[in-house]
């Protein structure tokens, strides 16, 4: 059994098609073909259900493709490993981030590419919950930021970084002008632009909303919180957010953030990754980076 093998395997399971699998892998569409055979003779099973044109795997390939997944991770992980060794830490370190947790990501990626300066980072910001453990579990990302609460029903590995609290935006003139505080029931009667009902952050406030007996229909929805506060800044609408979005969009002139209470909720936000052994070489370092970082304390 040889790498490209179960490279070739992994990619046809991803691209679905054999052509585009073996220009993905930088060779023939007959070599892939070969070499995907000679693997199901070694192993005595089939793994491609093959009629005209490809019909996807067999229940056996899917299995082989989630072994050959964490082989070849467990491969790229030896590699950096004894790069890191020899010339100190190289490679892509992959991280997948909710959108409300962004602000948080600086604080760590700064610490980290001073550590490890021939590191490279690649951040993805935008990514729902459910699709960031799928590309943790199959090895596309290294480690991510999420709601621990996910991470633990998910079986991952987490560190804690901060709790999140929300706050209402709304214009410094409006009704909630001067005020130190706004309950939820207060903050569901003001016309709001709020994300869109897919978004985890989004079903949070509305769990919230729920307890105090409320739900607010928005005016304006976005899958965006960066559109959230552009928004707030015409003046026309409220949202909730963050506290730490709050910073940028409350120096605007004509903007305050204002602390959301009765209930005050919050959520724990933390680092995670899977509980495979050894593991990403790269996220193991990231975590040790995010264990020295005070990013409660920063971000408060």
């Amino acid at each position: 059994m040889l790498f490209r093998q179960l490279e070739y395997l992994v990619a046809l399971s991803r691209e679905r098609h054999f052509v585009r699998a073996a220009q993905a892998c930088s060779v023939s569409q007959p070599a892939l073909s070969e070499a995907i055979r000679k693997l199901e003779e070694e192993l005595d099973v089939p793994l491609i259900r093959r009629e005209r044109r490809f019909q996807g795997l067999t229940p056996e390939g899917e299995r082989i493709v989630r072994w050959a997944e964490k082989i070849l991770a467990d491969r790229d992980s030896m590699r950096l490993e004894v790069s890191a060794l020899r010339t100190g830490l190289t490679g892509q370190l992959s991280i997948g981030v909710i959108p409300t947790a962004a602000p948080a990501v600086p604080l760590l990626t700064a610490r980290f590419c001073a550590e490890h300066p021939l590191a490279r980072v690649q951040v993805m910001a935008d990514l729902p919950t459910d699709e960031i453990f799928r590309r943790l579990q199959n090895f596309e990302l290294d480690v991510a930021i999420a709601y621990l609460a996910d991470a633990e029903a998910a079986g991952m590995v987490s560190v804690a970084l901060y709790r999140e609290r929300y706050v209402l935006l709304t214009p410094a003139e409006g009704e909630f002008a001067a005020r130190e505080s706004v309950t939820w029931a207060e903050a569901g009667r003001v016309p709001l632009c709020l994300l869109t009902p897919s978004m985890r952050g989004r079903r949070t406030l509305d769990a919230v909303f729920a307890e105090v007996g409320i739900s607010p229909v928005p005016q304006l929805e976005t899958d965006s919180i960066a559109g959230l506060c552009a928004h707030v800044a015409m003046g026309r609408w409220s949202s909730i957010v963050p506290a730490p979005f709050a910073r940028a969009i409350s120096d605007a002139t004509g903007v305050q953030a204002v602390p959301l209470v009765a209930p005050e909720h919050e959520a724990r936000v933390g680092l995670m990754t899977t509980a495979r052994e050894p593991g990403s070489v790269m996220g193991r370092a990231f975590i040790e980076v995010a264990r020295s970082v005070d990013v409660a304390g920063a971000l408060e």
